[in-house]
């Protein structure tokens, strides 16, 4: 049984000045996506996308990521809490973040960008969809650092069950650890073979969806459920009901790409 090495979230401190692994992850997972992404326009010239198009995606994206994800934890997990700290909504360097709530608002983001650029939607997320999961898997790392997210009780007889000693002494999943695995390396693998070769538009979207949606349904099950606007619930977690639309999206996608 392992023990969590309880980091310091703070990387590197300069006076009052503090850089947290949290946002060097967020920092990691944006320069994966540039260099993925210079890689993929220039071997795929399909795409039709520039190093101007991919720097402003990158900034679009990093827009979407911040506010969507910041509103969706508000929305989503913690309604009740930020209805009576109003404030604390902008105080996004403290944590709180939700990926589907940062998904939703990645998609306005990408909306927007298809508009100006006169590209088509689907177009637009089937080029971006295998650059963001190592962006993903890093965040998953931040929180490994951080020491938050932690998983269920664990069988302490699990050579890799791990003590969270400020939130218990039970033995724990390490499920940070399984989402940047599943989330993050499966998924981009999945993802990036699958597009090396042009598909139906929308294709390689659908399969984003599918392949976190169900990634994220079985990670969950190791995960410490949060509560939701649903409430606290072991069986179906917050989480799950969130990924499941996800999963239903994407097959339609697939399917009515099939067709065309």
């Amino acid at each position: 049984m392992l023990i969590h090495p309880q980091f310091d979230p703070v990387a590197i401190a300069l006076g009052p000045l503090a850089v947290r692994w949290y946002g060097l992850m967020y920092l990691a997972g944006f320069v994966a996506f540039l260099w993925l992404g210079r890689r993929r326009a220039a071997g795929q010239p399909w795409h039709g996308m520039t190093p101007t198009d991919l720097d402003d995606l990158l900034f679009y994206g990093v827009i979407g990521v911040i506010v969507g994800g910041r509103l969706g934890q508000v929305l989503f997990y913690e309604p009740t809490y930020y209805l009576a700290h109003p404030l604390e909504i902008l105080a996004v360097w403290k944590g709180g973040m939700s990926f589907h709530g940062g998904f939703l608002g990645v998609l306005a983001a990408m909306a927007l960008f298809a508009r100006k650029r006169g590209k088509a939607f689907l177009a637009v997320t089937d080029f971006i969809a295998p650059l963001v999961p190592l962006g993903l898997g890093a965040g998953r790392i931040g929180n490994f650092i951080n020491g938050e997210l932690w998983g269920r009780v664990a069988s302490p007889d699990l050579p890799w069950a791990m003590v969270f000693p400020y939130v218990d002494t039970a033995p724990r999943h390490p499920s940070q650890l399984y989402q940047a695995g599943l989330e993050g390396l499966a998924l981009f693998a999945v993802l990036w073979l699958y597009s090396r070769r042009q598909r139906p538009v929308g294709a390689v979207s659908g399969l984003f969806l599918i392949g976190y949606g169900a990634f994220r349904f079985v990670a969950e099950y190791f995960r410490e459920p949060d509560a939701g606007i649903f409430g606290l619930s072991y069986a179906v977690s917050m989480g799950q009901w969130l990924s499941l639309p996800m999963v239903a999206l994407g097959i339609a996608l697939i399917v009515t790409r099939k067709r065309t």
